[in-house]
C-alpha cells in the first residue's frame, strides 16, 4: 500500500490514478477512521489520498488567522485536486458528526457517475450516523444497485476485493509505478 497524506503531493509519473482510493469522510469532531481502515488495508498494493494529516500546522502572533486561512485553503486545494483524480473513492460516515463537507463530495461523487470517467464508490455509513437515510436514499434513488457497508471493516473488505480485481487487471505486483 502507498498512502499520498496531505498536503504531501504525488509524483507526476505515477499512475494509473484510476486505481486510486480517495479517502472522504469526517476528519473534524470524529475518531481517526482512516488509521483504522489503513491498518485494514496495509498488505494491499492500493495507491490511497489521504486528507487527514498527522498534525494540523499551529501558529503564533499577529498573522495566525492568515496562517491558519491560508493552511485551510491548501487543505481545500489539496483535496478538490484528488478526489477529482481518484478512479475510487472510499466514502465513510461516522456516527459523531454530520460532515458537511463529505456530505459536499459524495453530491460531487454522485454526480460524476454518469460519465465516461466518473469514479467506482464504495459507501460505508456507520449505523447510527444522523444522515443516514439520506446518504443511503441517494445511492439508490440514482439506481445503484452496489452494497453500502455499516462498518469499516466491511468497508475495507470491498476495497480488498477491488484491489484483487486491479491485480487480475495488471499482472506483476504493483499496479502504480513511480517513474
Amino acid at each position: 500500500m502507498r498512502v499520498i497524506e496531505a498536503p504531501d503531493r504525488i509524483d507526476p509519473g505515477m499512475g494509473p490514478y484510476s486505481l486510486a482510493v480517495f479517502l472522504a469522510g469526517g476528519i473534524t469532531g470524529c475518531p481517526d477512521w482512516q488509521a483504522e481502515l489503513l491498518e485494514m488495508l496495509k498488505y494491499t498494493n492500493l495507491l490511497i489520498f489521504n486528507p487527514r494529516r498527522k498534525e494540523w500546522p499551529t501558529f503564533d502572533g499577529i498573522n495566525r488567522t492568515l496562517h491558519q486561512m491560508a493552511e485551510g485553503e491548501r487543505q481545500i486545494a489539496w483535496e478538490y485536486n484528488y478526489l477529482r483524480q481518484a478512479g475510487r473513492i472510499a466514502f465513510w460516515f461516522p456516527r459523531e458528526t454530520v460532515c458537511p463537507i463529505t456530505l459536499l463530495e459524495y453530491g460531487y461523487a454522485l454526480g460524476r457517475l454518469t460519465a465516461d470517467d466518473g469514479p467506482e464508490l464504495y459507501i460505508g455509513c456507520h449505523p447510527d450516523y444522523a444522515r443516514r437515510f439520506d446518504v443511503l436514499h441517494q445511492w439508490k434513488v440514482r439506481g445503484n444497485v452496489a452494497p453500502t457497508y455499516d462498518s469499516l471493516a466491511g468497508l475495507a473488505a470491498a476495497l480488498k476485493g477491488a484491489d484483487a480485481e486491479s491485480k487480475r487487471m495488471c499482472p506483476g505486483g504493483s499496479y502504480w509505478v513511480e517513474r
